[in-house]
């Protein structure tokens, strides 16, 4: 026990320092530019980091993690620990206590049948929640009183902070969504494009893909934040564009995810209007591969497990994509100083990150080759691989973007010397990362043999993201392609590896366990990583108070901003 209540206390308040603001709104406008729009402001109904970073904006998790990874309250006063009685000495329940006074932007009060509705919102029955990773284990939570919320456990977890932490679990308020569950989900688009929140800002106008309209909230806890009146939130365009916009022309007042070669970005901060800020957490560029068939012939069941993949189910196929690539190029041209040789999906903290596949950073063509010819794949007339009447052919999506199309140049021109064909597809960033189930050109639904993004996770503790490639995450028709496990990839003995994590407290072993995991897909070469990504965004030069977060939602502070006069 004493080395499961050390992981615990761990559990640190960081204490934010007061912006330098004079009274709310006083600051007037705000402008803020995603160039990948967001579609929705429900993250439990999106995966895509543009929507749950613009959600945040105006609902908000019981504690956040702050730039340093340490747990800070958020709508509460204290972080439950065993050491100051929030956590049950089993480990098996967590009270939390919402602060005195909290109010929806409606002006009604948060309880804590709100916190418990978001649990049953996520978890109902006929549903798709793509957040749903964040609830493991939980199989009941208690309402006493109206600011009490115990979350109960069917296991001992020593790291009981999943449920309602971070950006990606979020409260939502049980009055607007109650009529939202289970399947009705997607069709309630007033609550979806226009949540009610705890946040410093409300919606006044989602134009979904395009353009959300904010204005302070007039309920927000503390009377004198946000310093900004109103907020013009623009997606959509390029990552070029929105560089330009902050420091070339100074339009706008902050741009994320500026995703450009390293001398572009130099070049833009030299203007002087701005500057690129950049810290390291967990993001990963990386490649997926589709273990399923994705044939239009197949309907409905195209791109489920009931049809494996004619060719990418064979391991030694695998391993050769990942070999023929040059991730020191990659780095080197897409990066630079923002990027790092990485051979695993778990980059980061330390205590995670595997050494047991570091060959990758060598390409190796010649052994890709012979990998293919030992498995049987010979070249045909034109040089393309064939095997039993089937073509080493496949599909490449991504998102719209510079970076990423070079990447998918430079990657096609390896895979082609080994003898894969590859067609290139770039889709629109807004509709790739985007919610909509009844799209086939998402990074969930995966209607393509390979594909290409970033992902990372909240905090510092990998449990809920290696939860991703459980068996039960994969997305399908029945769970509305909310699935995080992209590739469909399903084993028992994964599976086994993170139930143990979820009760293991030790420091050391829950590293055993992450290593385990992220090997056995980096190792089945069902993931391929690419890149181990600094996340960078620039900021007005008189946009004051941002603080860079890589453990939260990026623009977790934004309460704090103000105008630099």
């Amino acid at each position: 026990m004493k080395l499961k209540t050390a992981l615990l206390g761990a559990a640190a308040v960081a204490v934010i320092a007061p912006a330098a603001m004079a009274e709310r709104g006083s600051d007037g406008h705000l402008n803020i530019i995603y160039w990948q729009a967001p579609s929705i402001l429900n993250p439990y109904l999106s995966g895509g980091t543009k929507d749950l970073e613009s959600s945040s904006l105006i609902i908000e998790p019981l504690a956040r993690y702050d730039q340093d990874g340490a747990l800070t309250p958020w709508l509460v006063d204290e972080i439950p620990t065993v050491e100051n009685g929030g956590v049950s000495a089993d480990l098996k329940s967590i009270t939390w206590k919402l602060s005195d006074g909290l109010l929806w932007s409606d002006g009604t009060p948060v309880t804590s049948e709100d916190v418990k509705f978001t649990w049953e919102y996520c978890t109902a029955d006929g549903g798709g929640c793509a957040q749903i990773e964040k609830f493991n284990d939980v199989v009941s939570v208690d309402t006493p009183d109206p600011q009490t919320v115990i979350v109960h456990f069917s296991v001992p977890k020593p790291f009981p902070y999943g449920p309602f932490v971070g950006a990606q679990a979020p409260i939502i308020q049980k009055a607007q969504f109650k009529d939202c569950m289970g399947a009705k989900a997607p069709e309630c688009t007033d609550a979806n494009f226009g949540p009610i929140g705890t946040g410093p800002f409300v919606v006044t106008e989602f134009r979904t893909n395009d353009v959300i309209s904010l204005e302070a909230n007039p309920n927000y806890r503390d009377p004198d934040k946000p310093a900004f009146a109103t907020v013009t939130f623009k997606g959509g365009g390029d990552a070029a564009a929105a560089g330009r916009a902050v420091m070339e022309t100074g339009e706008f007042d902050y741009a994320w995810n500026l995703q450009l070669a390293p001398e572009v970005l130099e070049q833009m901060e030299s203007v002087g209007k701005g500057k690129n800020i950049v810290a390291f957490g967990t993001s990963v560029e990386r490649i997926l591969v589709n273990l399923t068939d994705v044939d239009p012939a197949l309907g409905d069941e195209r791109g489920t497990i009931k049809h494996p993949h004619p060719f990418l189910t064979e391991k030694p196929v695998r391993e050769a994509l990942s070999k023929a690539i040059d991730r020191a190029l990659l780095v080197e041209i897409g990066y630079g100083s923002f990027g790092r040789l990485t051979c695993n999906v778990l980059p980061a903290p330390a205590v995670y990150a595997s050494t047991a596949n570091d060959d990758c950073v060598n390409q190796d063509i010649e052994g890709a080759k012979k990998l293919l010819d030992d498995a049987g794949w010979v070249p045909g007339p034109d040089g393309v691989r064939e095997k039993d009447g089937k073509r080493l052919s496949v599909v490449f999506q991504t998102s719209t973007n510079a970076v990423r199309q070079d990447f998918q140049a430079l990657i096609k021109g390896w895979w082609q010397e080994i003898g894969v064909e590859v067609e290139l597809r770039n889709i629109d960033a807004s509709v790739f990362f985007g919610s909509d189930p009844g799209s086939p050109d998402t990074f969930q639904k995966f209607f393509a043999d390979i594909e290409m993004f970033t992902n990372n996770f909240d905090g510092t503790d990998p449990e809920a993201y290696m939860s991703n490639w459980t068996c039960g995450q994969i997305p399908a028709p029945e769970n509305q392609w909310q699935g995080n496990n992209m590739p469909r990839f399903c084993s028992a003995e994964y599976d086994a590896l993170r139930a143990e994590m979820a009760q293991t407290g030790d420091i050391n072993e829950r590293g055993r366990l992450a290593k385990a995991m992220n090997d056995m897909l980096m190792q089945e070469y069902v993931i391929i990583p690419l890149v181990y990504r600094g996340r960078n965004a620039a900021h007005s030069n008189t946009l004051g108070g941002v603080i860079m977060n890589v453990w939260d939602s990026e623009i977790w502070n934004a309460a704090d901003w103000y105008r630099i006069k």
